[in-house]
């Protein structure tokens, strides 16, 4: 048994599916066991090659595989505590980044600036084990009765700091209804008061808010077959970014060159006004970062990837 463990959220597991490709091609004959939260199982399944997914969210543990594993890869983090959990379950190897405070010398030393794909697809080539950074698709969800071709924006983020303030999303929305857009908000049961607001403000009909009212799955559907997606710096960006949807990604504080789409898509925009001096944060609200990209400034990148999908659309015709 090979067990991973990746006890994060949906962004965190998409980013690891390059990773988790590359350990099912090197161990095909053993049982790949992910140690995520079990709320992830609908985005696992489409991840393809995962045969158990074990409830594990957050380093509280213990991990309960049922059996010690041939190798446990820590794709979580650093270390210590994420190395300390795997080798509580006594692995014949540990693959990890190297840790002198976990007592683990093997493996590559961390480096914060990394990407996140590129981070993961690093530590496994350390190790021998290759790796394709572009391998982030997903497979399609067979959800019906959904939306098909609409425009999602999902303002919400579990990062007070990422979300872009409402009053513009709900300006972004009217702008996009203008032109001729089915606008729909999207975002968790604990968003919905949040897009409810971004949508009244807009002038949006009360259906037009799905916030709470989509499991990962439907979600994962929604963005696949979508027209576009707007959204902070979040785990539907990537969703877009796994099903080639065109989106445009706001970002702050975190650059995108730690978490933004791969810079050879053009279908994805990631817009940042990270660079530069900026005032002190007070930690209320949006992130100056933030708060600092323009509507106008969305509406233009909102113009250049929906040029980039008419381009292709027509090569391809």
């Amino acid at each position: 048994m090979i067990l991973v463990l990746r006890a994060l959220g949906v962004g965190d597991l998409v980013t690891a599916v390059p990773a988790l490709r590359a350990l099912r091609a090197a161990y095909p004959d053993h049982e790949l066991v992910l140690a995520a939260p079990a709320g992830l199982a609908p985005l696992v399944d489409l991840v393809g090659g995962v045969d158990e997914l074990v409830d594990t969210a957050g380093l509280d543990g213990p991990l309960r595989p049922g059996r010690a594993p041939a190798v446990a890869v820590n794709l979580h983090g650093r270390g210590p505590q994420s190395h300390r959990l795997l080798a509580a379950a006594r692995p014949g190897r540990l693959v990890a980044y190297a840790n002198a405070d976990a007592g683990f010398a093997d493996g590559p030393r961390w480096a914060d600036e990394e990407h996140e794909v590129d981070r993961w697809c690093r530590l496994l080539s350390w190790y021998d084990i290759p790796t394709d950074r572009r391998d982030l698709g997903l497979r399609r969800p067979e959800v019906a009765g959904l939306p098909v071709g609409a425009t999602l924006l999902h303002p919400g983020s579990n990062v007070p700091a990422k979300r872009w303030p409402a009053e513009r999303f709900a300006a972004l929305a009217r702008a996009l209804r203008e032109r001729g857009h089915r606008v729909l908000v999207t975002g968790s049961a604990d968003e919905r008061a949040l897009a409810e607001r971004v949508a009244g403000a807009a002038g949006l009909p009360p259906d037009a808010v799905l916030a709470g009212r989509t499991d990962l799955g439907a979600l994962a559907a929604l963005v696949a077959d979508a027209r576009l997606v707007v959204s902070g710096d979040t785990g539907v960006a990537h969703l877009a970014t796994a099903y080639g949807t065109a989106s445009v990604v706001l970002f702050g504080p975190v650059p995108p060159a730690v978490w933004g789409p791969p810079p050879d898509r053009p279908r994805h925009r990631a817009l940042w006004a990270g660079a530069g001096d900026w005032p002190r944060w007070d930690g209320v609200g949006s992130h100056p970062t933030l708060a600092a990209l323009r509507l106008d400034e969305v509406l233009a990148a909102v113009d250049e990837v929906e040029r980039v999908v008419r381009v292709s659309g027509a090569v391809t015709a």
